[in-house]
C-alpha cells in the first residue's frame, strides 16, 4: 500500500484499503464497514481521538498562516471575528476528512509494520 494512494483515497472520502466504498453515508454518519471490502470503520471507543488532533492541528495551522501576516495590517477586532467564525465552521467541515485521514494513516502504518 502506497502512502500517497492512501491519502488520495482518504481525501476523496473513500475506503483507504480498496478506494471504492464510501466512508460517509450522510454528512456526519459513517457506515459500520466498507460496502466493497468490509473494512471495519466503527473501531473501539476512543479510536478517532487522533482524528480530533488532526482536525485541531490543521485548523490551527490555517489560522496562524492567515492571522500572523495580517496582524500588522488589519485592526485586531476586524481580524478576530472572521477568524473566530472560521475556527467554528472549518472543523465541522473538516471532520470527515480528519476521520478518513486518521483511519488511512493507521491502516498504512499497520500494513508496513506487519511486513
Amino acid at each position: 500500500m502506497r502512502f500517497w494512494l492512501t491519502v488520495g483515497r482518504c481525501l476523496r472520502l473513500r475506503c483507504p484499503r480498496c478506494g471504492e466504498g464510501r466512508m460517509f453515508t450522510r454528512f456526519l454518519t459513517m457506515p459500520d464497514a466498507c460496502a466493497s471490502c468490509g473494512l471495519d470503520f466503527k473501531r473501539e471507543q476512543g479510536y478517532y481521538i487522533g482524528a480530533m488532533y488532526i482536525n485541531y492541528g490543521v485548523t490551527t495551522l490555517i489560522l496562524l498562516a492567515v492571522a500572523l501576516p495580517l496582524l500588522d495590517r488589519v485592526p485586531l477586532p476586524w481580524l478576530l471575528w472572521p477568524l473566530a467564525a472560521f475556527s467554528i465552521v472549518f472543523p465541522l467541515w473538516f471532520f470527515r476528512y480528519s476521520r478518513s485521514l486518521w483511519l488511512g494513516i493507521e491502516l498504512y502504518v499497520v500494513s508496513h509494520v506487519q511486513r
